[in-house]
């Protein structure tokens, strides 16, 4: 039987305890995520809680019966959040639930979301990255991947984002999101940047997502007070963020400083979404 741990499937890393592989390697079909396993769903033209989910070699069940036989809340009771960074990383999502002690059951499926692209956070996080955000495009449609999360598990994650990003209702007529089904959904969850996005070198356009070290270097190249800050290499970036919290505070600022945030005005409109709604 072909094994279905993150390890075997080539998708243990965590970005959070290797900031340098930020965002992580992200899922790219359908799964149920429990625990140190993932097990295949395939996408159908029912509701999302009638898709098959392979729960053994050969064994395929509802995917709302299969969290009902473990104890789990079902797909009614969950938030749809699209994962924006590392949250499309089966381990990271691992990783944030089993250090708050909660389960680690979370279906993830995939969609495609219209009008917004991925970008960075103009800010430097406790996990000494640089961390994704997203963006408004008219022209992007990137594939992404929607977690499925109860109550517990969506305050915990909450816990996790603010103050930094806020979780929004994307409207569905400016934002649509499409399943792998086809389907459109409704009521889709987002984390939005608290203050802007990146916007390096020229200060009006977003800078589109780059593996870590990249963006770390081409940061520190043009920023000498970034490069003193946090030295010459993006190893040195990461091992000094992550030990102080003041020099991120600074960091965060020079970005600011330096003309590299630029603000995200259609999300500041968009109310917080822990203020207009309670998961049963």
């Amino acid at each position: 039987m072909t094994s279905r741990t993150l390890e075997a499937l080539g998708l243990a890393q965590t970005p959070s305890l290797e900031p340098l592989s930020y965002p992580g390697r992200p899922l790219d079909h359908p799964a149920l995520l429990r625990g140190d396993h993932l097990f295949p769903i395939t996408p159908g033209a029912d509701s999302v809680g009638e898709w098959c989910v392979e729960v053994a070699e050969g064994r395929s069940t509802a995917l709302d019966t299969a969290l009902a036989v473990l104890g789990e809340a079902r797909m009614h009771e969950r938030v749809p959040v699209l994962a924006i960074g590392s949250h499309a990383a089966p381990a990271q999502l691992r990783h944030k639930l089993r250090t708050s002690g909660l389960s680690g059951t979370v279906p993830l499926t995939t969609a495609t979301l219209r009008g917004i692209r991925i970008g960075f956070s103009a800010h430097v996080s406790p996990a000494g990255y640089v961390a994704a955000s997203p963006y408004v495009d008219p022209d992007a449609a990137p594939e992404l991947i929607v977690t499925w999360l109860d109550a517990v598990q969506l305050k915990a994650v909450d816990d996790t984002e603010y103050p930094e990003y806020r979780r929004v209702i994307l409207p569905e007529r400016r934002f649509p999101v499409e399943l792998a089904s086809g389907a459109t959904l409704d009521g889709v969850h987002l984390y939005v940047n608290a203050r802007g996005v990146l916007a390096f070198p020229d200060g009006e356009t977003p800078t589109p997502l780059l593996p870590q070290p990249e963006i770390l270097t081409r940061l520190c190249a043009a920023s000498p007070e970034l490069a003193a800050q946090f030295g010459d290499s993006p190893e040195e970036f990461v091992r000094r963020a992550r030990a102080d919290a003041e020099l991120r505070e600074r960091g965060t600022l020079v970005l600011a400083t330096s003309g590299w945030l630029l603000r995200q005005p259609e999300f500041d409109a968009l109310p917080d979404a822990r203020d207009i709604i309670h998961v049963a």
